[in-house]
């Protein structure tokens, strides 16, 4: 029975400190512009190739 207490204890714990770590990347701008790089390496080769294309 007394490792129930204990367990509960350590899970209380450790999901306290992913709420902080959760807080502190929110607050610390990780968060703020989830659409924009993950469309940007789409276009990143279209533009250079498009420059390429305009030297030539």
């Amino acid at each position: 029975m007394d490792v129930m207490f204990i367990l509960i204890g350590a899970s209380i714990t450790v999901a306290i400190t992913f709420l902080f770590a959760f807080m502190w990347a929110v607050k610390s701008g990780q968060y703020d512009d989830r659409y924009t790089p993950s469309v940007r390496i789409l276009f990143d080769e279209n533009i250079q190739s498009e420059t390429e294309n305009k030297k030539l």
